[in-house]
């Protein structure tokens, strides 16, 4: 509750929700003045408000998607190198806290400060909604808008807990902070290059046989998986899309009897995400392990 209740206070937080409260605002009206000029009979068209992008500004989701890393990397990369640099932290394990407590109340705090700024804007662009379109979400579409949210906080734990490794390997903030940068680029503009390339390279295609191509498309689709991006993209694309039936390859014998267009429901969409959002929370347990192993190794002097 401490460390939550120092993020809440501090400048840094005010100014990064601030940006992203701007952002969000922006796309959020773009999207509601599109979806008034284009009359529509979708069941799901509340949702569009997340999803509905205007030229120049794109989605909220993208901005979301974009902007969720930041903040993350904004509140961790100083979470353990900031003690040791104020000589703090011999002071605070000098009192009857563990090692593990103080990571995961550092971790946790950090987390919960995410979650309240995702439901406070969430209930923000809800209300904004019901204000410009004059129209109330249905019980689907509140459904879906909580596992987006969910989804998105699980995404921003990934995150959360990569600076907080960066911040535990080095001792230098200004170096944690670049490193969890770089590798935000690398995810969010590289990775979208490097999957292709990699495949390319693993299982290269014969002109001879179709199947190769086939096979070189699924690695390079499983090497994007490995981005944190990669799997809240699919699993934002299945709940806030409900006529999203698969993510990835999709054959024309896996679409007979099939209706197209036609809307999954609620709990079809979630065992769809079931393996993104597994896979979210999967990564966001690895790096906090990895970075607890760091710091339990670590010598504190006073």
């Amino acid at each position: 509750m401490k460390e939550a209740a120092d993020h809440m206070t501090s400048p840094r937080m005010h100014l990064v929700m601030l940006l992203v409260l701007l952002t969000a605002f922006g796309s959020i009206y773009a999207a509601i003045g599109e979806i008034k000029n284009a009359l529509s009979e979708d069941q799901f068209l509340f949702l569009r408000i997340f999803t509905t992008a205007r030229e120049p500004l794109p989605s909220f989701v993208a901005f979301l998607g974009f902007l969720l890393p930041l903040v993350a990397i904004a509140l961790g990369f100083d979470a353990i190198n900031g003690e040791y640099n104020r000589r703090t932290m011999s002071r605070i394990l000098s009192q009857p806290i563990y090692r593990d407590a103080l990571l995961a109340g550092k971790f946790i705090g950090g987390l919960l400060v995410i979650g309240i700024c995702l439901l406070t804007l969430w209930l923000l662009v809800t209300g904004m909604g019901i204000l410009m379109l004059g129209l109330p979400p249905s019980a689907e579409e509140i459904m879906r808008g909580l596992a987006f949210l969910i989804a998105s906080l699980a995404y921003a734990g990934v995150w959360l807990a990569i600076s907080m490794l960066f911040s535990t390997l080095f001792r230098a903030p200004a170096t944690s902070a670049l490193a969890g940068l770089t590798l935000w680029l690398v995810f969010t503009i590289f990775w979208s290059m490097i999957g292709p390339l990699v495949a390319g390279t693993i299982a290269p295609v014969d002109p001879f046989d179709p199947t190769t191509a086939v096979h070189q498309a699924e690695i390079a689709h499983a090497i994007a998986r490995l981005s944190p991006n990669t799997l809240f993209g699919e699993a934002t694309l299945a709940l806030l899309n409900p006529a999203t039936r698969a993510l990835g390859l999709i054959f024309v014998s896996q679409l007979q009897g099939a209706l197209i267009g036609a809307p999954l429901p609620f709990d079809q969409s979630i065992l769809l995400i079931w393996p993104q959002f597994s896979g979210l929370i999967a990564a966001m347990l690895l790096v906090y392990t990895i970075a607890y192993v760091v710091f339990q190794r670590q010598e504190i002097r006073a």
